[in-house]
């Protein structure tokens, strides 16, 4: 047989290969995010589809792998996992870092910390360049309308336009260490151009609650909100109106609640000489800036 041909056919099939790789590596990319674009605020609905989360953020991440070490791409593919601060969950140390023990409080968190350990057991067992950024939460104006930060982004930016009275939250007290997620896409970046794969922690250091986030967002538009009530009989009113813009709702919280998350990156700022840029009053501003043009321009976005 034509050892030219045979190595043409060789060559195609590991074109091939290649090809069917960047599509399985698409198909997962916008599996992941249809499930994290859909869930509801603060990944509930994790709970209500546990085997489908199961199964794209964790066995998903596998297959990706796997996929690699099949296709003989060890050596020139660099693979990052987007890890997340929900692996901290019910935390064991203020602030978490790295070295930080794990305990998970949803089926997403559980399923991301299977995807943090089998990138970890690839790196270690066939020297791939694999990473996990355990990220902590990280907003901008692009995040999915049922995120808790952009739901009231979203929601402010209606009332201030008159085109709409009020919205419901659940956790009011969740605190939360928010980025920008500009910062952080150069933190993935940066991870991938060192010579070593090592897993960074990414957080700005700073947290702030659910209650302050809604607070600012109107403060911006000119309105001061005073809490009234407790628990799931708390308001949020209008100091100037008087109108009620904020409810709380008991079906927005999780059946095991993540209450308090706030990263150390001092890793991160040591070895990549990361750090974070957009402060938390800017990031707020940004996204309700955002959010009023876009419903002024197109109420039903």
């Amino acid at each position: 047989m034509d050892r030219t041909w045979l190595s043409s056919c060789w060559k195609k099939a590991m074109r091939f290969m290649e090809l069917f790789v960047d599509l399985v590596l698409l198909i997962q990319a916008g599996l992941s995010i249809s499930i994290r674009t859909h869930r509801l605020t603060l990944k509930e609905i994790s709970f209500d589809l546990a085997e489908y989360t199961a199964d794209v953020d964790g066995v998903g991440t596998l297959r990706l792998l796997d996929a690699i070490k099949t296709c003989g791409l060890i050596n020139s593919v660099k693979f990052y996992q987007a890890s997340t601060s929900e692996l901290f969950g019910k935390v064991q140390e203020i602030p978490q870092k790295e070295t930080t023990p794990f305990y998970p409080r949803s089926p997403y968190g559980a399923a991301k910390l299977y995807a943090y350990w089998i990138v970890v057991n690839f790196r270690e067992a066939y020297n791939l360049f694999a990473v996990n950024g355990i990220l902590f939460n990280h907003e901008s104006p692009r995040r999915g309308a049922n995120f808790v930060t952009r739901k009231i982004s979203r929601s402010v930016a209606k009332i201030h336009l008159g085109q709409m009275d009020s919205f419901s939250l659940g956790n009011l007290d969740a605190k939360r260490d928010w980025g920008h997620a500009r910062d952080y896409v150069e933190a993935m970046w940066l991870m991938l151009q060192t010579d070593e794969p090592e897993d960074f922690v990414i957080a700005t250091g700073e947290v702030h609650s659910v209650r302050e986030f809604v607070e600012k967002s109107f403060k911006h538009i000119g309105k001061t909100i005073v809490w009234e009530g407790k628990n799931e009989n708390e308001v949020g009113r209008c100091k100037e109106t008087g109108k009620i813009h904020v409810t709380v709702n008991h079906k927005y919280y999780r059946p095991t609640e993540v209450d308090f998350l706030q990263g150390d990156c001092t890793k991160a700022r040591q070895k990549l000489n990361w750090k974070p840029r957009v402060t938390f009053d800017e990031l707020v501003r940004e996204m309700v800036d955002a959010d009023v043009e876009l419903m002024r321009s197109n109420p039903n976005a």
